[in-house]
């Protein structure tokens, strides 16, 4: 049976936790729908630069191909991906500051540049920036990160209040009312749709939680002291040497070549070696995690220097990349379309609340719920929010500035 005033301390925290995170779970929901639509978003308006048009003819040489790229850039040329469809051209990463590196991209069948895209300045990193971050950096990341742990106890609480009373049968889990007043509808819509999208959208901020700072920082440092993140030369070959050879290193072509030999599904890049005793390395980007590998290769014999598979990256990293990977819809055409459908029903829920608040709030007030003084909230619970603020720091931190605040002498008076 339901406790009616945790019931009314729980709904008080939940309209808390709406106004904090709503708003801003409204344009996150938003410009992740748009962001879903990357692919074919940049298939359509960089295709005369990514495509080209399909021929019987041979494809000509990587080396031809990465010759053509270097004469189009001033910058070295640090690695390529290869083709997956004959109307794709191939790409070659141009060395850069950090992640700001463009992408020549070259038509396989005459060497011919067909365009360059830098990443930063297109309209789709713009929309992750706003997503990620609001377009303000770590200030706009820290606000995510806020928004998205009280968004979690919004799910929490929401949960409860919805859940029906002892006896009163589980109808008004499906059903919403559309012969009473309008407030009661857009209550119905936000509450019960809500309710079905609780647990998928735990899954979805549990995805996107990885990006923030803080609690990012946090599992980050836990993967490093665990040993459960990716094994020390998965992103980079820092520290892995080729022996110096009087032969020559081993071209492009060749290079493809024993990367074709490994079998690796997905899509293929090749990073070149930086000096005359780095290594290369191969490695796939593929829809199962199982299946990528990162290989580091002499550059003058294509021995193995060393590789890696995925049984090799920690527990904690592959969660993390699975949650990671469901929340961009990367699982699969499956995937993809549930969390567009997801995110727009989240649209229109979160909408719904919005509007069955203003229905309800009365001029000049908030109105916030307000649980009666003699109700204690029990110590289950006031472990669960203590462990929620470790957990989640910015929770934590906004949750002691409201405590501080409740109890301040103005308040008292």
């Amino acid at each position: 049976m339901k406790n009616t005033q945790l019931n009314t301390w729980l709904w008080k925290w939940h309209i808390v936790a709406g106004l904090i995170s709503l708003p801003f779970m409204l344009l996150l929901a938003i410009t992740g729908v748009i962001y879903l639509l990357k692919s074919d978003y940049n298939q359509y308006a960089y295709r005369d630069i990514v495509q080209v048009a399909p021929s019987d003819a041979e494809q000509l040489s990587i080396s031809t191909q990465l010759s053509s790229a270097q004469a189009h850039t001033q910058q070295p040329i640090v690695g390529f991906v290869l083709p997956q469809q004959p109307n794709q051209a191939t790409e070659f990463k141009v060395k850069g500051a950090g992640r700001n590196a463009p992408t020549v991209y070259v038509n396989p069948y005459t060497a011919e540049i067909t365009g360059q895209v830098d990443d930063q300045q297109t309209l789709m990193f713009t929309v992750r920036k706003l997503h990620g971050e609001l377009l303000l950096s770590q200030p706009g990341t820290l606000i995510i990160e806020l928004v998205a742990s009280w968004f979690i106890v919004l799910i929490l609480t929401g949960i409860y209040v919805w859940w029906p009373k002892s006896g009163s049968g589980l109808a008004g889990l499906f059903s919403i009312r559309t012969q009473h007043s309008s407030r009661i509808f857009w209550r119905d819509c936000h509450a019960v749709i809500g309710f079905w999208l609780s647990v998928v959208m735990l899954a979805v901020v549990a995805g996107g939680m990885p990006w923030t700072d803080m609690f990012g920082g946090q599992l980050k440092w836990v993967q490093k002291q665990t040993n459960t993140g990716y094994p020390k030369n998965w992103r980079n070959s820092k520290g892995l040497h080729s022996v110096t050879s009087s032969q020559p290193p081993l071209s492009a072509d060749q290079l493809v070549t024993l990367a074709n030999s490994f079998g690796l599904p997905g899509t293929v890049s090749i990073t070149l070696p930086s000096t005359k005793d780095a290594v290369a390395t191969i490695s796939n980007r593929a829809l199962w995690l199982d299946d990528q590998e990162v290989i580091h290769v002499d550059q003058y014999s294509g021995q193995i220097i060393k590789s890696y598979t995925w049984d090799d990256v920690g527990i904690l990293m592959e969660l993390r990349q699975i949650f990671m990977r469901f929340h961009q819809g990367e699982y699969g055409a499956l995937n993809w379309w549930a969390m567009l459908t997801v995110g727009l029903l989240f649209i229109f829920s979160t909408s719904a609340g919005l509007v069955s608040y203003l229905y309800r709030k009365k001029k000049g007030s908030w109105s916030i719920p307000q649980a009666p003084k003699a109700f204690k909230v029990d110590k289950v619970i006031v472990v669960m929010v203590l462990c929620l603020g470790l957990l989640f720091p910015m929770f934590g931190i906004s949750l002691l500035i409201i405590w501080l605040w409740e109890h301040s002498p103005h308040q008292a008076t």
